[in-house]
């Protein structure tokens, strides 16, 4: 079910892109929107991690060297019913961590230094239960594809601003559709990440049963970023993948309508809600 839902969103998504490729250059626009898409979904597909890891110099790990993390990976996943993905440690001192990887056989879980440096073994959990509730739902490999297409959409509404639109749509139309399309494009990225971010919180705190371990976490990983640390080399293309946005203390002149991530107390009460059922159902 979670692997139809993640290729239905993929296929909206790119089916979207190739109708703006028609808006702005009709039926040669919607070829050239086809190809640019499936080019760009099969690089997102098979590239996409790699990319990400390599750009935030990921060290892999293993049980002989990382043997306390690589326990609580191994433990968890055995209660996901997962196979045991890569684990990579990044050398930076800001906390946080991420997952990628386009299926189960291919995921990798990314932390940082500065996230085994603050958070004790229990929270850590939450965080790694966390990461792997989103490779069981495929939530990276949709967060990849939405990125690549808000991305090329933009790119095709700055194509069609220079070039022209459709000659046969009023102007003053094309011209809209071409600043509201990017803008759209952008909101419905920022929607998936924002409700699979609280999908995965309910995964994590089904996988270890203590809501509250991922709730200490969060509250400490947003309290740290608050200080307006950002983790080395951050790119804004990537911010939805991490467990909390790396630029969370960076301000914003668009304030909330661009968040990657649902507020952290919003997360910390769903967590709260999710407790109190976990607490009846025993």
């Amino acid at each position: 079910m979670e692997k139809f839902k993640t290729y239905f969103l993929m296929v909206g998504l790119t089916l979207l892109f190739i109708w703006f490729g028609g808006l702005i250059g009709g039926k040669s626009g919607m070829l050239i929107a086809f190809l640019i898409a499936a080019g760009m979904n099969f690089y997102a597909y098979y590239y996409s991690d790699k990319q990400v890891l390599a750009h935030y110099d990921a060290i892999p790990v293993d049980e002989s060297n990382a043997p306390g993390l690589y326990a609580i990976v191994r433990r968890l996943t055995q209660k996901a019913g997962l196979p045991m993905p890569k684990l990579y440690i990044i050398p930076d001192p800001v906390p946080n961590a991420f997952a990628t990887g386009r299926n189960y056989e291919h995921a990798a879980v990314a932390v940082t230094e500065g996230l085994l440096d603050l958070l004790n073994e229990e929270e850590i959990e939450g965080v790694i239960a966390h990461e792997l509730s989103h490779v069981k739902h495929y939530d990276i490999l949709i967060g990849s594809v939405a990125a690549t297409i808000a991305g090329a959409i933009s790119m095709l509404a700055n194509f069609g601003m220079l070039f022209g639109g459709d000659r046969d749509r009023n102007p003053i139309v094309t011209i809209a559709l071409m600043i509201i399309m990017p803008l759209a494009a952008t909101i419905i990225q920022m929607s998936i990440s924002r409700s699979r971010e609280f999908e995965a919180d309910k995964g994590a705190a089904l996988i270890t049963g203590h809501p509250e371990w991922l709730q200490s976490a969060l509250a400490k990983l947003d309290n740290y970023a608050r200080r307006g640390a950002v983790i080395h080399d951050a790119d804004p293309a990537t911010a939805h993948m991490f467990i909390v946005n790396p630029f969370a203390g960076v301000g914003s002149a668009l304030g909330n309508l661009f968040r990657t991530h649902p507020t952290t107390e919003e997360r910390i009460e769903r967590l709260e809600e999710i407790k109190y059922e976990l607490r009846g159902a025993r």
